[in-house]
């Protein structure tokens, strides 16, 4: 039995998913004690061809699962990997996002009864994203904040559509500051969270009613593990991961019309998730 499933959810993004490998091999974390699935929402060979080459080399526990690429089915692909996954928790990034050194120690060691584990990230500019390398990853130099990044966030935050924040790769292991920090009423956001696998269950895993970015991998998911009395605690500032560069995805206005109606309803067990009917 492994200490924890790590679920990447990509969709065509090779390059990213292959930093990320990168950065799951300097964890501090034993390896050997955690699942990998890579949940592909399509069938990229290019991909494919990379899993296999990490699954020859051995040094990281990798399962790959697919879908036909037929437009946005993130859900789909993710309750595959509940299902599939080895382990009593889960832990979920999405393919785009680098994790820290520390990630899967920090998640690991903040799980919690009946609790959900909300984090954030950096977003990384267009620079700084291509600027990360392999060698970069291998150093650690990757996971280091710098001050004149620190500055350079905050004397640009007022910018349109500018959203570096650079200070949240600081690490804070002081309870007592993160207390004092950190907003209380914690969200799930959908590239950093991880809880029990039963308690994805007991809500019937994600909704596969919603067919686009948005809402449906965190908001949904928040919502109706909110009407079971779940836990939301903040491993924010401590389980950190970079987020890659690329233009802002356009959420779709019809999964908030659904969102809506499923706020309207109040049923915590969604009707398409792990369990059809």
């Amino acid at each position: 039995m492994y200490d924890a499933t790590l679920v990447i959810s990509v969709y065509d993004k090779c390059r990213e998913l292959e930093l990320i490998l990168h950065a799951l091999t300097v964890q501090n974390y034993s390896m050997s004690d955690i699942e990998i699935i890579i949940a592909e929402d399509g069938t990229n060979d290019k991909i494919a061809d990379l899993i296999k080459h990490w699954q020859v080399n051995g040094k990281l526990n990798i399962n790959h699962i697919s879908q036909e690429d037929k437009g946005f089915r993130k859900n789909k692909i993710l309750n595959k990997a509940i299902t599939t996954s080895a382990s009593d928790y889960m832990i979920f990034i999405d393919g785009d996002c680098i994790p820290h050194p520390e990630f899967i120690t920090a998640h690991i060691s903040s799980i919690d009864v009946n609790a959900v584990l909300c984090g954030r990230r950096v977003n990384l500019t267009k620079k700084s994203s291509s600027d990360i390398t392999k060698e970069k990853i291998e150093s650690l130099d990757y996971s280091k904040t710098k001050f004149s990044n620190v500055l350079f966030s905050a004397l640009n935050r007022d910018k349109p559509e500018f959203s570096y924040n650079a200070e949240e790769g600081f690490i804070i292991k002081s309870d007592a500051i993160r207390k004092k920090m950190i907003n209380k009423d914690e969200h799930i956001l959908g590239c950093n969270f991880s809880t029990h696998k039963s308690m994805l269950v007991m809500i019937n895993g994600f909704d596969e009613n919603y067919e686009g970015p948005g809402l449906g991998e965190d908001s949904d998911i928040e919502f109706r593990l909110r009407l079971k009395d779940a836990k939301f605690k903040s491993v924010r500032n401590l389980a950190v991961v970079y987020h890659m560069y690329h233009p802002k995805t356009i959420e779709q206005p019809l999964n908030m019309e659904y969102f809506n109606k499923v706020k309207s309803e109040g049923n915590f067990f969604c009707k398409n998730g792990l369990i059809k009917g």
